[in-house]
């Protein structure tokens, strides 16, 4: 990271950023060139490490991307202002981000489908009780991240 004076490293500062986006930008690789696609998620964290999850169609490019190369890069961000100034090089804008990357699965077993799901709503609604229907579990693609780089940055 080029702005040090930037960075996150405080642990209960990422998590809070974390949980305040609403949307993360996942990056695959399709021979040679970036496809970014923007997903609801959800997210689990465990001694420093954090999971996210993802849901969509089963098919498509996305899925045939996840399967043909198991790697992803993520990108989420919140908390954007404008501050104008006087002049161009007093006007900047203030913004909180995380990015990262890790190995991506797609989920198989209706268990870790299931708590996928509910991290996912968990996150977009703040309720973690829900009932899941067979169809779905049966229906729907749920894939997880685990993180294994992260950097966060607040320009605030």
């Amino acid at each position: 990271m080029r702005r040090n004076d930037r960075e996150v490293t405080d642990p209960a500062k990422i998590r809070e950023i974390i949980a305040a986006c609403d949307c993360c930008r996942l990056g695959l690789c399709d021979e040679g060139r970036a496809y970014i696609v923007p997903l609801d998620f959800g997210f689990a964290e465990s001694q420093g490490r954090y999971v996210f999850y993802f849901h969509g169609a089963r098919e498509g490019r996305k899925a045939d991307l996840i399967r043909k190369t198991g790697w992803a890069a993520f990108e989420m961000d919140c908390g954007h202002e404008w501050v104008r100034g006087e002049t161009a090089q007093q006007t900047t804008s203030r913004f909180q981000s995380v990015m990262g990357g890790g190995p991506v699965t797609l989920l198989e077993t209706e268990a870790e489908k299931r708590t996928g799901l509910l991290a996912i709503l968990a996150h977009a609604t703040g309720r973690d009780q829900w009932e899941l229907g067979q169809a779905a579990l049966e229906k729907t693609l749920v894939f997880r991240l685990n993180v294994e780089e992260l950097t966060c940055k607040v320009h605030l």
